[in-house]
């Protein structure tokens, strides 16, 4: 009787051994599943996302027309030459009237 009651201990603890062993292996998956989403995080995080392309061009677009206004504004905001009140434009309307 005492072999049979040394073996359900051992045939027990081999269970509970066994139990344990399975749900610690459950655990380092999920572990090593997290640790692998925090490096991806990490990853991104380090690598600087390249740009759109369609982005940057649009950028750059924008870069010009406000270029264009700054040197419209300049031209507006410089004193005509003497003897000149009218934009340029408006001589070249007064030339095409003296032609016809």
């Amino acid at each position: 009787m005492a072999g049979e009651s040394v073996s359900f201990r051992i045939t027990r603890t081999t269970e509970d051994l066994a139990q344990t062993v399975a749900a610690l292996s459950q655990r380092l998956v999920k572990l090593e599943q997290r640790l692998e989403a925090i490096g991806m995080q990490l990853d991104r995080l380090a690598m600087p996302e390249e740009p759109d392309a369609e982005e940057v061009r649009r950028l750059d677009q924008v870069a010009v027309l406000l270029a264009d206004c700054r040197s419209l504004l300049a031209e507006t905001d410089q004193p005509a030459p003497s003897g000149q009140d009218q934009p340029a434009w408006a001589d070249a309307d007064s030339d095409q009237a003296e032609a016809a």
